[in-house]
């Protein structure tokens, strides 16, 4: 078994149910089980600020699934949501799904690269992963707590707790 931290964000259609409702997806993903889940967070968005604002978490999860088997999975969650793939990058979004770390490994492929790029500098990522896994050591020998300790939080917030069924 893998373990596969995925990051969970939502800016439309009641995001702290669409949340919650990726993680009971998340939780029924075939040879996988989640194993933890952070808080709800409350964020600004990333690129443009004429968009709601966003709701957060992070989960681990145990898999036998390859990286790039749990990365079909999780957008055909992501789709099933709503989610339609558009070139705005940082536009607003029903759900995104990121696989954020996948045990030690790093891949770098046109379709998935990890560690995520950027999650270092994502607070609304660091934050909700030192909550679950704070003595993690990513890939490059840096230690998540230390990472989050060093963050700016820009306005990050808890708001509430995250269900496991």
């Amino acid at each position: 078994m893998a373990t596969a931290y995925i990051g969970l964000g939502s800016n439309l259609a009641e995001p702290a149910k669409q949340i919650q409702l990726a993680v009971d997806a998340i939780g029924t993903v075939a040879q996988s089980r989640i194993s933890a889940v952070s808080s709800l967070y409350f964020s600004r968005p990333m690129g443009p600020q004429d968009q709601p604002d966003y709701m957060n978490a992070v989960l681990a999860l145990e898999t036998e699934l390859t990286p790039l088997a749990l990365l079909d999975a999780l957008q055909a969650i992501e789709q099933q949501a709503g989610r339609v793939r558009k070139g705005n990058r940082w536009g607003p979004r029903i759900l995104d799904l990121d696989i954020i770390l996948y045990d030690a490994q790093v891949i770098n492929s046109e379709r998935l690269i990890i560690p995520h790029y950027g999650m270092t500098e994502r607070e609304f990522v660091l934050l909700p992963l030192a909550e679950i896994a704070p003595q993690l050591s990513l890939p490059s020998g840096e230690l998540v707590s230390d990472l989050s300790k060093a963050i700016a939080t820009n306005g990050l917030k808890i708001y509430g707790k995250l269900q496991l069924n």
